[in-house]
């Protein structure tokens, strides 16, 4: 399927040309799936869709689209909702004096990102030393799987020394 292009008077002498899609022409351009277009629109992160024909399809207008792509890249970024709806309501500001405010939502993601790259870290670390003590055995005697062993307690993890 392809959008339905509408012309519509752009209040000039030239006329425009409006892209219209349904949910699921929307989702395919963006990259989003259907479901997640509802789930905004209920979260109200982009307008609830014009409702057409006889069967009230959703229909999507250019802006829509740029506003989803808007979204999906804020999430691709892992801004949170709340995020994102922050940056939506400074994105719509007639101002550029905000962007010292989308430097700080993004900052503070940044942060978080940094955080959690050290706990990703550590996990790691615990990770690599849980799977290099696999032949303990289960009870610390050989027998069994250690790393089975460890999980459930029956293991002291090795303790760390500073070399």
């Amino acid at each position: 399927m392809s959008a339905q292009h509408t012309s519509v008077s752009a209040g000039s002498a030239s006329d425009t040309i409006v892209s219209r899609f349904s949910i699921g022409e929307l989702a395919a351009h963006v990259g989003v799936t259907p479901e997640a277009i509802r789930y905004y629109e209920r979260e109200g992160i982009i307008p609830p869709a014009a409702r057409v024909g006889s069967g009230h399809y959703r229909q999507y207008s250019a802006d829509d689209a740029a506003r989803l792509q808007f979204v999906k890249r804020a999430r691709d970024f892992g801004f949170t909702l709340l995020e994102v709806r922050a940056l939506i309501a400074l994105d719509t500001a007639a101002t550029r004096a905000q962007c010292g405010d989308v430097g700080r939502i993004a900052q503070a993601h940044l942060d978080r990102v940094n955080e959690q790259v050290l706990e990703l870290q550590a996990l790691q670390s615990s990770l690599q030393e849980l799977i290099a003590n696999c032949g303990r055995g289960r009870d610390g005697s050989g027998e069994g799987c250690g790393i089975l062993g460890e999980l459930e307690g029956r293991i002291a993890p090795p303790t760390h020394t500073a070399a």
